[in-house]
């Protein structure tokens, strides 16, 4: 048998939770290998989408799975209960000196023509992130994994936070782990897309205006984070 034939043998053997991860290690590492100008987020958009939404999305399409794209009452429910649990993390993160210097992470003002066409392509590369993340990496394998498919991106979703300020890396991980967790529960990735869409949002929105809270306030209250702030 020749080695095309045992490769195409052993793909045909595999289940659907190898050929998922097996296919998330390969765009993880196809995402970090594409650069892109980090002043571009339309080039941002291109990439994430091709990498995080349309790869894993065909996947599942050409087996007959869902990546947790469903709305029902449960995801709703839970999509209201994770925005609000987040809400004070990006009001307070908002005042942080190292958040504000950081974002927008793409340029852009308060003036509606530039704002919206921002948020909205912003909104592209959430709904490609957590579809890779939340989608392929956890609702998508829940079935076969059950909860320990919450556990199986932070590691993955940290190291694709690197560059950013210390604080966000510090918390991608155990946010990660919620967001999968909730997710999970709901079978769909609709708190997370929204909790992460509308939180980047009204992040770059207060980050564009006046601090809510002092930052001096707010750096001594969390003075005792292991990161600079």
């Amino acid at each position: 048998m020749s080695v095309h034939a045992r490769i195409r043998a052993a793909a045909d053997e595999s289940t659907w939770l190898q050929r998922s991860l097996l296919l998330g290690l390969v765009l993880s590492i196809a995402w970090s290998s594409w650069s892109v100008p980090p002043t571009d987020l339309t080039a941002r958009v291109v990439r994430d989408v091709v990498v995080f939404l349309i790869a894993p999305a065909t996947l599942a399409i050409t087996h007959g799975r869902r990546l947790g794209y469903r709305i029902d009452r449960v995801a709703v429910r839970d999509t209201v209960l994770l925005a609000a649990f987040v809400l004070p993390f990006y009001l307070v993160g908002s005042s942080l000196p190292s958040i504000r210097a950081y974002y927008p992470m793409w340029q852009t003002t308060t003036a509606l023509g530039s704002f919206l066409p921002h948020t909205i392509q912003q909104l592209a590369v959430v709904v490609a992130a957590e579809t890779y993340y939340r989608g392929l990496l956890c609702v998508g394998v829940s079935d076969e994994f059950g909860f320990k498919s919450v556990f199986i991106s932070p590691v993955v979703y940290a190291l694709h936070h690197a560059g950013k300020p210390p604080i966000e890396l510090l918390l991608s991980g155990p946010t990660d782990v919620l967001f999968g967790a909730v997710d999970y529960h709901s079978g769909s990735i609709l708190p997370s897309i929204v909790a992460h869409g509308l939180g980047l949002t009204l992040l770059d929105w207060l980050t564009l205006h006046d601090p809510l809270f002092p930052p001096s306030k707010v750096v001594s209250a969390l003075r005792w984070l292991p990161v600079p702030l």
